[in-house]
Protein backbone atom coordinates (compact mmCIF):
# COMPACT_ATOMS: atom_id res chain seq x y z
CA UNK A 1 0.00 0.00 0.00
CA UNK A 2 2.93 2.38 0.78
CA UNK A 3 3.45 3.12 -2.68
CA UNK A 4 -0.10 2.24 -4.21
CA UNK A 5 -0.41 5.88 -5.31
CA UNK A 6 3.27 6.49 -6.59
CA UNK A 7 3.48 7.89 -9.65
CA UNK A 8 0.21 9.28 -9.50
CA UNK A 9 0.74 11.93 -7.16
CA UNK A 10 4.18 14.52 -7.54
CA UNK A 11 6.82 13.56 -5.55
CA UNK A 12 9.06 15.95 -3.36
CA UNK A 13 10.60 18.40 -5.63
CA UNK A 14 7.90 18.31 -8.17
CA UNK A 15 9.53 14.81 -9.87
CA UNK A 16 7.06 12.49 -11.19
CA UNK A 17 7.51 8.66 -9.83
CA UNK A 18 7.70 6.43 -12.91
CA UNK A 19 6.45 3.23 -11.31
CA UNK A 20 2.05 3.19 -11.63
CA UNK A 21 1.88 -0.43 -11.36
CA UNK A 22 0.16 -0.79 -8.00
CA UNK A 23 -1.81 2.43 -9.16
CA UNK A 24 -2.91 0.22 -12.37
CA UNK A 25 -3.51 -2.87 -10.73
CA UNK A 26 -5.92 -0.63 -7.91
CA UNK A 27 -7.54 1.04 -10.35
CA UNK A 28 -8.20 -2.01 -12.55
CA UNK A 29 -9.73 -3.82 -9.34
CA UNK A 30 -12.14 -0.60 -8.68
CA UNK A 31 -12.96 -0.29 -12.30
CA UNK A 32 -14.02 -4.13 -11.61
CA UNK A 33 -15.84 -4.06 -8.96
CA UNK A 34 -17.90 -0.87 -10.89
CA UNK A 35 -18.47 -2.88 -13.77
CA UNK A 36 -19.90 -6.05 -11.62
CA UNK A 37 -22.26 -3.84 -10.07
CA UNK A 38 -23.14 -1.85 -13.38
CA UNK A 39 -23.77 -5.31 -14.79
CA UNK A 40 -25.53 -6.80 -11.95
CA UNK A 41 -27.60 -3.19 -12.13
CA UNK A 42 -28.77 -3.24 -15.59
CA UNK A 43 -29.63 -7.12 -15.20
CA UNK A 44 -31.95 -6.57 -12.59
CA UNK A 45 -33.36 -3.97 -14.64
CA UNK A 46 -34.09 -6.51 -17.40
CA UNK A 47 -35.12 -9.24 -15.00
CA UNK A 48 -37.00 -7.63 -12.55
CA UNK A 49 -36.42 -6.19 -9.19
CA UNK A 50 -39.12 -8.51 -7.62
CA UNK A 51 -36.56 -11.41 -9.11
CA UNK A 52 -33.55 -10.15 -8.32
CA UNK A 53 -33.90 -8.22 -5.17
CA UNK A 54 -34.89 -9.44 -1.68
CA UNK A 55 -37.04 -6.03 -0.98
CA UNK A 56 -41.04 -6.91 -0.58
CA UNK A 57 -44.23 -5.51 -0.59
CA UNK A 58 -43.91 -5.14 3.05
CA UNK A 59 -40.39 -4.21 3.10
CA UNK A 60 -39.79 -1.88 -0.46
CA UNK A 61 -37.11 -0.48 0.27
CA UNK A 62 -33.66 -2.34 0.73
CA UNK A 63 -29.58 -2.79 0.79
CA UNK A 64 -29.54 0.55 -2.35
CA UNK A 65 -31.81 2.81 -0.45
CA UNK A 66 -29.21 2.30 3.14
CA UNK A 67 -26.32 2.51 0.39
CA UNK A 68 -27.36 5.79 -1.10
CA UNK A 69 -28.75 7.60 1.85
CA UNK A 70 -24.68 6.51 3.61
CA UNK A 71 -22.86 8.32 0.27
CA UNK A 72 -25.31 11.48 0.12
CA UNK A 73 -24.89 12.03 4.23
CA UNK A 74 -21.79 11.87 3.27
CA UNK A 75 -21.44 14.13 0.98
CA UNK A 76 -23.37 16.72 2.66
CA UNK A 77 -20.55 16.10 5.31
CA UNK A 78 -17.72 16.82 3.31
CA UNK A 79 -19.23 19.86 2.15
CA UNK A 80 -19.88 21.13 5.66
CA UNK A 81 -16.22 20.10 6.29
CA UNK A 82 -14.97 21.82 3.35
CA UNK A 83 -17.42 24.88 3.89
CA UNK A 84 -15.70 25.87 7.33
CA UNK A 85 -12.66 26.76 5.70
CA UNK A 86 -12.87 28.66 2.77
CA UNK A 87 -16.28 30.02 3.30
CA UNK A 88 -16.29 31.08 7.09
CA UNK A 89 -12.76 31.22 7.18
CA UNK A 90 -11.45 28.98 9.42
CA UNK A 91 -8.05 29.09 8.16
CA UNK A 92 -6.82 25.77 9.94
CA UNK A 93 -9.29 24.08 7.57
CA UNK A 94 -8.40 24.95 4.63
CA UNK A 95 -5.42 22.34 4.01
CA UNK A 96 -8.58 19.90 3.56
CA UNK A 97 -11.09 21.96 1.32
CA UNK A 98 -10.43 20.60 -1.78
CA UNK A 99 -9.98 17.31 -1.47
CA UNK A 100 -13.60 17.76 0.90
CA UNK A 101 -15.31 19.46 -2.18
CA UNK A 102 -13.70 16.73 -4.53
CA UNK A 103 -14.90 13.84 -2.82
CA UNK A 104 -18.20 15.29 -1.93
CA UNK A 105 -19.06 15.63 -5.60
CA UNK A 106 -17.89 11.50 -5.85
CA UNK A 107 -19.61 10.29 -3.33
CA UNK A 108 -22.93 12.01 -4.33
CA UNK A 109 -22.66 10.61 -7.81
CA UNK A 110 -21.89 7.15 -6.77
CA UNK A 111 -24.83 7.64 -4.11
CA UNK A 112 -26.75 8.64 -7.76
CA UNK A 113 -25.48 5.28 -9.75
CA UNK A 114 -26.67 3.07 -6.70
CA UNK A 115 -29.69 4.73 -6.64
CA UNK A 116 -30.47 4.49 -10.47
CA UNK A 117 -30.72 0.85 -10.00
CA UNK A 118 -32.72 0.51 -6.80
CA UNK A 119 -35.30 3.07 -9.15
CA UNK A 120 -36.76 0.70 -12.02
CA UNK A 121 -37.43 2.67 -14.45
CA UNK A 122 -34.73 5.48 -13.45
CA UNK A 123 -34.31 6.94 -17.19
CA UNK A 124 -37.60 8.49 -16.39
CA UNK A 125 -36.62 10.58 -13.33
CA UNK A 126 -35.45 13.37 -15.04
CA UNK A 127 -38.12 13.92 -17.46
CA UNK A 128 -40.43 13.06 -14.76
CA UNK A 129 -38.85 15.65 -12.79
CA UNK A 130 -38.93 18.79 -14.57
CA UNK A 131 -43.22 17.78 -16.37
CA UNK A 132 -44.32 15.78 -13.78
CA UNK A 133 -42.93 18.24 -10.73
CA UNK A 134 -44.80 17.74 -7.63
CA UNK A 135 -44.20 20.52 -5.05
CA UNK A 136 -45.87 18.53 -2.32
CA UNK A 137 -43.62 15.71 -2.36
CA UNK A 138 -40.04 15.03 -0.29
CA UNK A 139 -38.70 12.89 -2.47
CA UNK A 140 -39.10 15.46 -5.87
CA UNK A 141 -37.52 18.38 -3.45
CA UNK A 142 -34.96 15.47 -2.83
CA UNK A 143 -33.99 15.04 -6.34
CA UNK A 144 -34.74 18.46 -7.10
CA UNK A 145 -32.43 19.61 -4.52
CA UNK A 146 -29.63 17.32 -4.97
CA UNK A 147 -29.43 18.04 -8.66
CA UNK A 148 -28.69 21.79 -7.82
CA UNK A 149 -26.41 20.61 -4.92
CA UNK A 150 -24.31 18.85 -6.80
CA UNK A 151 -23.62 21.72 -9.72
CA UNK A 152 -23.21 23.78 -7.35
CA UNK A 153 -20.09 21.84 -6.03
CA UNK A 154 -18.82 21.41 -9.13
CA UNK A 155 -18.94 24.74 -10.05
CA UNK A 156 -16.90 25.66 -6.88
CA UNK A 157 -14.64 22.70 -7.52
CA UNK A 158 -13.57 24.14 -10.87
CA UNK A 159 -13.25 27.81 -9.19
CA UNK A 160 -10.50 26.01 -6.54
CA UNK A 161 -8.41 24.92 -9.75
CA UNK A 162 -8.48 28.38 -11.08
CA UNK A 163 -7.57 30.01 -7.76
CA UNK A 164 -10.82 31.99 -8.17
CA UNK A 165 -11.40 31.82 -4.74
CA UNK A 166 -14.08 34.68 -4.65
CA UNK A 167 -16.34 32.71 -7.01
CA UNK A 168 -15.54 29.72 -5.22
CA UNK A 169 -16.78 30.92 -1.49
CA UNK A 170 -20.02 32.11 -3.48
CA UNK A 171 -20.81 28.31 -4.83
CA UNK A 172 -19.50 26.68 -1.92
CA UNK A 173 -21.95 28.65 0.12
CA UNK A 174 -24.81 27.94 -2.27
CA UNK A 175 -23.99 24.55 -2.20
CA UNK A 176 -23.47 24.44 1.66
CA UNK A 177 -27.11 25.87 2.03
CA UNK A 178 -28.70 23.83 -1.12
CA UNK A 179 -26.90 20.52 0.46
CA UNK A 180 -28.16 21.43 4.16
CA UNK A 181 -31.86 22.12 2.47
CA UNK A 182 -31.34 18.79 0.59
CA UNK A 183 -30.41 16.69 3.35
CA UNK A 184 -33.11 17.94 6.22
CA UNK A 185 -35.82 17.33 3.10
CA UNK A 186 -34.28 13.87 3.81
CA UNK A 187 -34.58 13.55 6.88
CA UNK A 188 -37.91 14.69 6.45
CA UNK A 189 -38.76 11.85 4.15
CA UNK A 190 -37.87 9.40 7.08
CA UNK A 191 -39.35 11.72 9.45
CA UNK A 192 -43.04 12.27 7.74
CA UNK A 193 -44.11 8.95 7.32
CA UNK A 194 -46.79 8.90 9.75
CA UNK A 195 -47.15 5.23 9.32
CA UNK A 196 -43.78 4.22 9.98
CA UNK A 197 -43.66 4.82 14.11
CA UNK A 198 -39.64 4.03 14.06
CA UNK A 199 -38.90 6.83 12.17
CA UNK A 200 -41.65 9.29 12.56
CA UNK A 201 -40.83 12.64 14.56
CA UNK A 202 -39.36 16.10 13.79
CA UNK A 203 -35.99 14.79 14.80
CA UNK A 204 -35.27 13.09 12.31
CA UNK A 205 -34.34 16.12 9.58
CA UNK A 206 -31.93 17.52 12.59
CA UNK A 207 -30.54 14.34 12.97
CA UNK A 208 -29.80 13.49 9.98
CA UNK A 209 -27.56 17.01 9.58
CA UNK A 210 -25.71 16.35 12.77
CA UNK A 211 -24.65 12.58 11.29
CA UNK A 212 -24.19 14.00 8.13
CA UNK A 213 -21.35 16.31 9.78
CA UNK A 214 -20.31 13.75 11.76
CA UNK A 215 -19.77 11.35 8.41
CA UNK A 216 -18.03 14.29 6.84
CA UNK A 217 -15.15 14.11 9.43
CA UNK A 218 -14.48 10.74 9.35
CA UNK A 219 -14.66 10.60 5.40
CA UNK A 220 -11.95 12.72 5.13
CA UNK A 221 -9.57 11.80 7.50
CA UNK A 222 -9.43 8.49 6.04
CA UNK A 223 -9.21 9.90 2.80
CA UNK A 224 -6.34 12.49 3.14
CA UNK A 225 -4.42 10.17 5.09
CA UNK A 226 -4.93 7.46 2.76
CA UNK A 227 -3.64 9.78 -0.04
CA UNK A 228 -0.61 10.86 2.03
CA UNK A 229 0.02 6.94 3.76
CA UNK A 230 -0.23 5.38 0.37
CA UNK A 231 2.26 7.86 -1.47
CA UNK A 232 4.89 8.23 1.32
CA UNK A 233 4.41 11.87 1.76
CA UNK A 234 4.78 13.20 4.91
CA UNK A 235 2.39 15.60 6.53
CA UNK A 236 3.49 19.40 7.11
CA UNK A 237 2.02 20.94 10.13
CA UNK A 238 -0.64 22.72 8.94
CA UNK A 239 -2.34 19.55 7.35
CA UNK A 240 -1.18 17.75 10.95
CA UNK A 241 -3.16 21.01 12.41
CA UNK A 242 -5.99 20.44 10.07
CA UNK A 243 -6.58 16.77 10.81
CA UNK A 244 -6.57 17.50 14.40
CA UNK A 245 -9.22 20.51 14.09
CA UNK A 246 -11.49 18.25 11.90
CA UNK A 247 -11.25 15.23 14.30
CA UNK A 248 -12.06 17.37 17.29
CA UNK A 249 -14.86 18.61 14.99
CA UNK A 250 -16.00 14.97 14.54
CA UNK A 251 -15.65 14.15 18.18
CA UNK A 252 -18.26 16.73 19.18
CA UNK A 253 -20.67 15.43 16.09
CA UNK A 254 -20.30 11.92 17.51
CA UNK A 255 -21.11 13.00 21.35
CA UNK A 256 -24.02 14.47 19.62
CA UNK A 257 -25.38 11.78 18.06
CA UNK A 258 -24.22 9.53 20.97
CA UNK A 259 -26.92 11.93 22.39
CA UNK A 260 -29.60 11.17 20.11
CA UNK A 261 -29.72 7.65 19.75
CA UNK A 262 -29.78 7.28 23.43
CA UNK A 263 -32.88 9.03 23.76
CA UNK A 264 -34.61 7.61 20.68
CA UNK A 265 -34.23 4.55 22.62
CA UNK A 266 -35.36 5.72 25.71
CA UNK A 267 -38.69 7.06 23.95
CA UNK A 268 -38.50 4.13 22.12
CA UNK A 269 -39.44 1.26 25.09
CA UNK A 270 -40.59 3.83 27.41
CA UNK A 271 -44.21 2.76 27.74
CA UNK A 272 -44.03 0.59 25.29
CA UNK A 273 -44.88 2.57 22.47
CA UNK A 274 -47.36 0.30 19.80
CA UNK A 275 -45.08 -0.42 16.79
CA UNK A 276 -41.60 1.26 17.92
CA UNK A 277 -41.28 -0.83 20.65
CA UNK A 278 -40.97 -3.90 18.24
CA UNK A 279 -38.29 -1.83 16.36
CA UNK A 280 -36.59 -1.09 19.55
CA UNK A 281 -36.69 -4.51 20.30
CA UNK A 282 -35.65 -6.12 17.26
CA UNK A 283 -32.36 -3.21 17.58
CA UNK A 284 -31.58 -3.81 21.10
CA UNK A 285 -32.16 -7.44 21.90
CA UNK A 286 -33.34 -8.86 18.32
CA UNK A 287 -31.90 -10.15 14.99
CA UNK A 288 -30.70 -6.28 14.15
CA UNK A 289 -28.76 -6.49 17.95
CA UNK A 290 -25.38 -7.04 16.54
CA UNK A 291 -25.76 -4.43 13.83
CA UNK A 292 -26.73 -1.98 16.87
CA UNK A 293 -24.44 -2.29 19.56
CA UNK A 294 -20.94 -3.84 17.27
CA UNK A 295 -21.83 -1.70 14.54
CA UNK A 296 -23.89 1.76 15.37
CA UNK A 297 -22.31 1.81 18.88
CA UNK A 298 -18.97 0.46 18.95
CA UNK A 299 -17.55 1.20 15.51
CA UNK A 300 -19.72 4.06 14.75
CA UNK A 301 -19.45 6.30 17.67
CA UNK A 302 -17.86 5.04 21.12
CA UNK A 303 -14.51 3.93 19.73
CA UNK A 304 -13.47 6.63 17.05
CA UNK A 305 -15.01 9.00 20.23
CA UNK A 306 -12.37 7.78 22.87
CA UNK A 307 -9.36 7.27 20.51
CA UNK A 308 -9.72 10.79 19.00
CA UNK A 309 -10.17 12.09 22.64
CA UNK A 310 -6.94 9.67 24.50
CA UNK A 311 -4.77 11.03 21.36
CA UNK A 312 -6.31 14.19 21.11
CA UNK A 313 -6.68 14.74 17.33
CA UNK A 314 -2.99 14.58 17.36
CA UNK A 315 -1.78 10.92 16.10
CA UNK A 316 -2.23 10.26 12.28
CA UNK A 317 -2.25 6.30 12.91
CA UNK A 318 -4.84 6.45 15.48
CA UNK A 319 -7.20 8.83 13.42
CA UNK A 320 -7.10 6.72 10.40
CA UNK A 321 -8.22 3.68 12.62
CA UNK A 322 -10.85 5.90 14.37
CA UNK A 323 -11.94 6.63 10.90
CA UNK A 324 -12.25 2.84 9.44
CA UNK A 325 -14.23 1.84 12.25
CA UNK A 326 -16.24 5.09 11.90
CA UNK A 327 -17.14 4.54 8.07
CA UNK A 328 -17.96 1.05 8.81
CA UNK A 329 -20.24 1.68 11.67
CA UNK A 330 -21.56 4.80 9.91
CA UNK A 331 -22.97 2.53 7.01
CA UNK A 332 -24.40 0.30 10.03
CA UNK A 333 -26.64 3.44 10.94
CA UNK A 334 -27.76 3.88 7.41
CA UNK A 335 -28.89 0.54 6.96
CA UNK A 336 -30.47 -0.05 10.40
CA UNK A 337 -32.21 3.28 9.85
CA UNK A 338 -33.34 1.82 6.67
CA UNK A 339 -34.36 -1.59 7.10
CA UNK A 340 -35.62 -1.78 10.99
CA UNK A 341 -38.07 1.27 10.26
CA UNK A 342 -39.82 -1.32 7.99
CA UNK A 343 -40.21 -4.29 9.80
CA UNK A 344 -42.80 -3.65 12.31
CA UNK A 345 -46.29 -4.62 10.04
CA UNK A 346 -49.26 -2.18 10.02
CA UNK A 347 -51.21 -4.76 11.27
CA UNK A 348 -48.59 -5.40 14.05
CA UNK A 349 -50.42 -6.32 17.80
CA UNK A 350 -53.97 -6.85 16.36
CA UNK A 351 -52.67 -10.97 16.97
CA UNK A 352 -53.77 -11.73 13.38
CA UNK A 353 -53.70 -15.77 12.47
CA UNK A 354 -50.17 -16.81 11.12
CA UNK A 355 -49.28 -13.37 10.30
CA UNK A 356 -45.55 -12.42 11.88
CA UNK A 357 -45.08 -10.12 14.43
CA UNK A 358 -42.01 -8.85 12.36
CA UNK A 359 -41.37 -8.54 8.78
CA UNK A 360 -37.66 -10.03 7.41
CA UNK A 361 -35.54 -8.77 4.87
CA UNK A 362 -32.13 -10.17 3.14
CA UNK A 363 -30.05 -8.63 0.85
CA UNK A 364 -29.97 -10.34 -2.55
CA UNK A 365 -26.58 -11.05 -4.56
CA UNK A 366 -27.70 -8.53 -7.11
CA UNK A 367 -28.18 -6.12 -4.30
CA UNK A 368 -24.87 -6.47 -2.62
CA UNK A 369 -23.42 -6.14 -5.62
CA UNK A 370 -24.83 -3.28 -6.80
CA UNK A 371 -23.51 -1.66 -3.26
CA UNK A 372 -19.93 -2.78 -3.97
CA UNK A 373 -20.21 -1.03 -7.29
CA UNK A 374 -21.15 1.96 -5.96
CA UNK A 375 -18.17 1.62 -3.39
CA UNK A 376 -15.81 0.88 -6.08
CA UNK A 377 -17.24 3.81 -8.23
CA UNK A 378 -16.07 6.35 -5.25
CA UNK A 379 -12.96 4.63 -4.76
CA UNK A 380 -12.39 4.56 -8.58
CA UNK A 381 -13.32 8.58 -8.60
CA UNK A 382 -10.97 9.67 -5.44
CA UNK A 383 -7.93 7.71 -6.94
CA UNK A 384 -8.35 9.35 -10.50
CA UNK A 385 -9.15 12.46 -8.76
CA UNK A 386 -5.86 12.00 -6.92
CA UNK A 387 -4.14 11.83 -10.31
CA UNK A 388 -5.79 14.76 -12.48
CA UNK A 389 -5.57 17.13 -9.93
CA UNK A 390 -2.14 15.99 -8.54
CA UNK A 391 -2.71 14.90 -5.21
CA UNK A 392 -4.89 18.74 -4.79
CA UNK A 393 -2.03 20.78 -4.80
CA UNK A 394 -3.30 23.67 -3.46
CA UNK A 395 -3.09 21.50 0.07
CA UNK A 396 0.44 22.21 2.07
CA UNK A 397 2.40 18.97 1.35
Amino acid sequence: MNNLLAGVLPQEGGLEATDSGKYNLAIGLLALMTLVGVGAGIHSLYAGHEHTFGVSRGVPWGSLIAAYVFFVVTSTGLCIVSSVGHVFGFENFNPIAKRAVFMSIATIVAGFLVIAFEIENSWRMPIANVIGANVTSNIWWMGTLYGAYLLFMVIEFVMLQMNNHKVAMSFGLAGLLTGVVAHSNLGAVFGLLNGREFWHGPYMPIYFIASAAMSGCVAIIFFSYLAYKANGWKMSDKMKFAMESVAKMGALMMAVIIFFTSWKMITGITGHPPGKFAAMNALLTGDYALNFWMGEVALGMVIPFVIILAVRGKNMPALFAASVAGMIGIYFMRYDLVIVGQLVPQYHGMGLVDYPELLTYSPSMHENLIVLGGVGFCGLLFLIGEKMFRGHLSEDH
